[in-house]
């Protein structure tokens, strides 16, 4: 019989806290404690539309003695609430980015590894079934050694549902920030390298009137294997588009070439009632895949299928690409040892 596991979600403030309980809320081996929120009526409100209870702020979840909790707060409170939770002896998924700043993941793997907990960064594109068909076939050589890699990872802009995503402070950047990190954590998983060099190019074109935060970005990131890949993280995505955003590649090999598309398997709905077109998913939730992962490592006691490390050298690249825009020119990365 598998152990039930105690969970509880710390903020609603991110747009994927929505999704995390209602798949928690799905599954039969979890008791979903509620929701701690620093803000009463965002949590109180949130708390209503799941279904789940409200418990009032992070000590007051902490006090209920959770297994695991699933930090959603603003990025930049992301250190706080983690470093909150490992002196409890608490497990914690922490939302992507782990942090804004390099020095606060440090502090967050290190709070975590002298706690004794398991601390996992949220990056579900791991699990989607299309990039573990990409990983089997760049490991078994299907194309060759990969020599370079362009990617996008774009998207709506996402401060209509969350306006702090616009906020430097609370956020730590834009585009940049928000989409550069997925595509990154992808890279080092499936080509087994470590970044090297980042280069990047931002401006704030789009969503002029909307943000001040950068929204159109491309990252260049050359590994320590030579590979070379571009990253474009915008916010290019119209209120319009059918979907909030995608997640695709073109690896060129020295022998051929893989297009992978995680979001390809879907429908395209045309309704004379409504104007365009609209895209439903029918494909494996990768975001099930992930909370899946996470509870099986809290259970077992085992390291995450993505670590508090992963997260660390994901916040190098984009503490790199923002140095690049400063310095406009190409920066390297400096990978820390937590």
């Amino acid at each position: 019989m598998t152990a039930r596991v105690k969970v509880g979600l710390v903020s609603a403030a991110h747009v994927h806290t929505d999704t995390y309980a209602d798949i928690l809320r799905g599954m039969p081996d979890i008791d979903l404690l509620g929701l701690a929120d620093p803000e009463p009526a965002r949590g109180e409100a949130f708390a209503k539309l799941h279904s789940i209870p409200f418990v009032g702020d992070l000590s007051a979840l902490l006090a209920l003695r959770p297994d695991a909790v699933i930090v959603t707060s603003e990025n930049s409170r992301h250190r706080a609430d983690v470093e909150a939770a490992a002196a409890a002896g608490v497990n914690v998924l922490c939302e992507k980015p782990l942090a804004t700043t390099v020095e606060d993941a440090v502090a967050m793997v290190g709070s975590c590894a002298r706690a004794g907990v398991v601390l996992m960064t949220a990056f579900p594109m791991r699990f989607s079934p299309a990039m573990a068909r990409t990983k089997a076939a760049i490991a078994s050589n299907d194309i060759g050694r990969v020599r370079a890699v362009s990617a996008v990872n774009q998207g709506q802009i996402p401060t209509p549902h969350r306006a702090w995503f616009g906020d430097r402070e609370l956020a730590g950047g834009g585009a940049v920030t928000d989409h550069t990190v997925h595509v990154l954590d992808l890279l080092r998983w499936l080509l087994k390298a470590e970044p090297a060099e980042v280069w990047a190019s931002a401006n704030h074109i789009l969503h002029a009137d909307r943000t001040e935060v950068e929204t159109g970005a491309i990252v260049a990131v050359t590994f320590d294997d030579g590979t070379i890949a571009t990253i474009d993280c915008s916010w290019s995505r119209p209120d319009n588009y059918p979907t909030w955003g995608g997640m695709a590649m073109e690896l060129v090999g020295e022998r051929g070439v893989l297009d992978v598309d995680a979001f390809r398997q879907r429908f395209s709905v045309f309704d004379a009632r409504n104007p365009g077109a609209t895209w439903t998913y029918w494909g494996t939730d990768a975001d099930h895949g992930m909370l899946a992962g996470f509870l099986d490592a809290v259970r077992n006691g085992t390291e995450p299928p993505v670590t508090g490390l992963d997260g660390l050298r994901a916040v190098e690249v984009v503490q790199a690409a923002y140095r690049s825009l400063e310095l406009g020119e190409p920066v390297r990365v400096n990978a820390v040892k937590p």
